[in-house]
């Protein structure tokens, strides 16, 4: 079956994306790092209870808190992403991409019908799907035509 067409077809939830690592907006910024480097996570949902407000990733830990010099124990609310773009289980993992692209994202929260966290879902599961599904297209893409050798004979 042709790539285009599955990404058009296939929902979300065929990538099974992990649950999300989830804290208030009133958890310390160390709070946030710390269950970072636990889970092992790209990102952490922001939620006023069950509402999902915000996305806190290491890049708004390097642009927001770091190059700001900011306090650690200011809540993570006050360096997240408020607002961000979900993706449903339901909708194509097309839209996600698209999504992705746009916004130059590398997670983005899977929520359901009501607009609860259920997932998280990250490049690395589209690249995974990508390979696994389509192996012949992505092991024969050809190499990057801006790449130069490193050596005169090629190596």
């Amino acid at each position: 079956m042709e790539l285009s067409r599955n990404l058009k077809i296939d929902s979300v939830s065929r990538l099974d994306p992990p649950p999300p690592l989830i804290l208030e907006g009133t958890a310390s910024i160390t709070d946030a790092v710390a269950a970072l480097r636990k889970h092992g996570g790209g990102c952490i949902l922001v939620c006023d209870g069950p509402k999902l407000v915000g996305v806190f990733t290491e890049r708004d830990l390097l642009r927001r808190e770091i190059a700001c010099g900011l306090d650690w124990d200011v809540p993570v609310d006050a360096v997240m992403t408020p607002n961000p773009i979900t993706v449903e289980m339901k909708d194509p993992i097309r839209v996600a991409v698209k999504h992705m692209e746009k916004g130059g994202y590398r997670n983005l929260p899977v929520v359901d019908e009501a607009g609860r966290p259920v997932g998280v879902l990250s490049v690395m599961r589209i690249v995974h799907y990508l390979v696994e599904h389509f192996p012949v297209a992505v092991y024969n893409l050809p190499p990057d035509p801006h790449s130069w050798p490193r050596t005169p004979d090629g190596g």
